[in-house]
């Protein structure tokens, strides 16, 4: 695979003539050349054409963490991101006598820092190409359902497999504006990564769930990882031979900062959006979706902190997963607000409603039926989805899932690689083990019974058709189960598994399908009775995503023609991959009465301070802020050192820990949430209301020298005064 541009059907239809919003739009880098006017015009200081390049200068320092993303700062290897991406692996190492998330961990020099969690991961790209042709080039228009499906699969899994033959990458095939482009994508796949250092909760997650998506904000939500591969400089599992991996690009790390106004972008890999999805898909998503969610996910949260005391190990385990829920349903509750707030439901009726009307006056017979074709489909889908949407959500018992998980490797397993499922091939394998590693510091058996107890309790609450008879039948209930009976029932499952070892687990992933059903495991045995109900379901989904396939493509070459034929510019939803989003620093007003300026100060830290979670900013810090110790960090418009601040850069989740850059490609700061009034942007942007929430860097550095010490750090990186 050649290193080149990829030059993109939305990289084509961009033209000097069209109107681009410098704040809209989560940009692929390709694109970034055709609109190298409006960025210079914005602020950007070097060209926009050496920033269009995956793996060269700036863009080569970014790299995904498969889910956050994260930045080279140094030549050793030190890569920062937020403080909530690398949480998890915080409290995969603390216990109640060493409690990280508690009390932070710095490695003063290196060689000391920690192992993350298991299947932690950096993946630095290397190189990328368009594989449009390869991937959907030679399937006839008129093959869909299944056969579809099964042929883009098979085509996408032989390009990685090529990719791939060099050991020590990943390849991916992701597709762009809805299976119109893709695109091949290799990144060296960096397995040795550690924690070098994690300030404290009280400083890293200051203001909790309470703050969250939330303005004014004073959190310092940064941390950083240090990436290790063997003296080859290959990747290489955890080992004490390793060394530091070199990267071949990182950033510089301002201490000048940032003013209002300022040019900002921010590079990263947000995770998905939605800004073409059909009207029929928002509404049932808003009226139905996220409701239902809110529901389970707030039975979720209340079932785990009942049966976990705080500060016990159950809950240091349960502190993660307990983050990323409160998060969740936080962010659903700003959904639903800013859907009501914006009129989203209306907004998406009229754009369908003008669309309809361009493509019947350009006599557009074809793609009109396109899109009826299209919501026929995504109405089976949703009803489907409706359908087992509580038998779905069964699986959120670890064991239940693990068991399921194991036996569909042993399946698997017994086909050649090309045909197994994605996710149970052999390059597969050693994300399986570390899996199955990771639940030893993520699971409590009380704790995950209890949750398996709710969730059973809120399916035999649905109607019977929603039910799934081999899982009532194996368990032996039904919708007049009293909750005693069912505790009894559960409390059999777990007392006579031994999935609850993690040895016996690893066990499993060898075993063969034979073995699976002559074991007397309860939890396995579950897992053997719904493997063909839950093979029935999956080939259903992949039917309908088959026909989904063929008619997604048109409806979006719809929408692009469309819109040029506005003079606007089309860019492809997020689909975590690297995404360049730019605008300025800039405070705003979300509605009457309410204004948000652009910097937050240090003295807000002890105004919101009350000496308990998640308001309890360590004794040190409070001293040092009312002793005004500001150092060379103090911004003076403010008078005192920026916390945190806002921009009206377009982001969404997985940008978490994107690199912030100034108008020269220097690190200013880091990407970590949005406002409560911009999360809708996921569907429908604003530019009134989308606010981006950042860590200044200036913050950074004078919690890591004053507060931490973590002075080893600073002097590594290359830090512009």
């Amino acid at each position: 695979m050649s290193k080149k541009t990829v030059i993109c059907l939305s990289a084509a239809l961009l033209g000097s003539a069209m109107q681009i919003s410098a704040k809209e739009g989560m940009f692929t880098p390709e694109q970034l050349p055709s609109i190298a006017s409006d960025l210079k015009k914005t602020g950007l200081a070097i060209p926009a054409e050496s920033i269009n390049d995956l793996t060269a200068f700036p863009m080569g320092a970014i790299v995904s963490l498969g889910g956050c993303s994260a930045s080279f700062v140094s030549d050793k290897g030190l890569a920062v991101t937020n403080h909530h991406c690398a949480r998890g692996s915080v409290q995969y190492n603390s216990t109640p006598e060493n409690n990280y998330l508690k009390d932070g961990f710095l490695a003063k020099q290196i060689g000391d820092e920690l192992p993350a969690a298991p299947g932690t991961r950096m993946f630095v790209t290397v190189d990328f190409a368009d594989v449009t042709d390869k991937v959907i080039g030679g399937i006839d228009k008129d093959i869909k359902g299944r056969e579809r499906y099964d042929l883009i699969e098979s085509n996408r899994k032989a390009l990685i497999a090529e990719c791939e033959s060099e050991e020590g990458f990943r390849c991916s095939v992701p597709s762009f504006f809805q299976g119109l482009e893709y695109k091949l994508i290799k990144q060296m796949e960096i397995r040795d990564v550690r924690i070098a250092y994690a300030p404290a909760d009280s400083i890293g997650k200051y203001g909790g769930d309470v703050d969250n998506w939330m303005w004014p904000r004073h959190t310092g939500d940064f941390s950083f990882y240090r990436a290790y591969v063997g003296k080859d400089g290959k990747p290489a599992d955890y080992s004490e031979e390793n060394v530091p991996f070199k990267p071949e690009h990182f950033l510089k790390v301002s201490a000048a900062g940032l003013s209002d106004g300022d040019f900002v972008m921010a590079a990263g890999y947000p995770g998905s959006t939605n800004r073409y999805a059909r009207l029929s898909r928002v509404e049932y998503t808003f009226d139905w979706l996220y409701p239902t969610y809110l529901e389970l996910v707030d039975e979720w949260i209340k079932t785990i902190e009942g049966a976990s005391e705080e500060g016990s190990d159950a809950r240091i385990k349960y502190e993660a997963l307990l983050a990323g829920l409160n998060n969740f349903h936080k962010n659903t509750l700003g959904q639903l607000s800013g859907a009501k707030r914006v009129g989203l439901v209306p907004r998406r009726a009229k754009r369908e409603k003008q669309l309809a009307a361009w493509l019947e006056q350009n006599d557009k017979k074809e793609l009109i039926q396109a899109l009826a074709d299209l919501d026929a489909v995504s109405a089976q889908q949703m009803q489907m989805n409706k359908q087992n949407f509580w038998y779905n959500n069964l699986n959120r018992a670890q064991l239940l899932s693990s068991a399921q998980t194991l036996y569909r490797n042993a399946i698997e397993r017994k086909k050649p690689d090309a045909e197994r499922e994605s996710g149970f091939q052999e390059r597969d394998q050693i994300r399986l083990k570390e899996g199955m590693e990771r639940i030893e510091r993520r699971f409590d058996p009380t704790v995950d019974m209890a949750v398996w107890h709710k969730m059973i309790s809120m399916y035999l609450a649905q109607p019977e058709e929603n039910r799934v008879a081999a899982f009532d039948k194996a368990l032996g209930i039904d919708g007049s189960t009293t909750n005693e009976v069912l505790k009894a029932k559960l409390d059999a499952f777990y007392n006579e598994t031994s999935l609850n070892d993690t040895e016996t687990r690893l066990k499993w992933l060898s075993a063969s399908k034979e073995d699976f059903e002559n074991s007397e495991d309860p939890f396995i045995r579950l897992a053997v009775a719904l493997f063909d109900t839950e093979m029935t379901i999956e080939d259903k989904r992949k039917a309908l995503n088959g026909q989904a396939t063929a008619l997604r493509p048109q409806y979006m070459s719809a929408i692009i023609e469309w819109q040029k034929s506005m003079g606007s510019l089309a860019y492809p939803d997020a689909n975590s991959t690297l995404r360049v989003t730019y605008g300025n620093v800039m405070g705003g007003s979300p509605k009457d009465g309410l204004i948000y300026e652009p910097f937050t100060r240090l003295e807000g830290i002890t105004e919101k301070d009350t000496g308990e979670s998640p308001f309890d900013s360590p004794q040190k810090q409070l001293d040092l802020i009312n002793d005004k110790q500001y150092g060379p960090y103090q911004l003076a418009s403010i008078n005192s050192v920026p916390v945190n601040f806002l921009t009206d850069l377009d982001s969404t989740g997985g940008n978490s820990g994107s690199a912030t850059l100034n108008a020269n490609a220097e690190l200013i700061g880091l990407l970590f949430d949005g406002t409560f009034e911009s999360v809708n942007s996921d569907w429908d942007f604003d530019p009134k209301t989308t606010r981006t929430i950042h860590v200044d860097s200036r913050y950074m550095l004078w919690v890591m020298e004053y507060v931490d010490g973590a002075t080893n750090l600073i002097e590594e990186m290359t830090v512009v005064k």
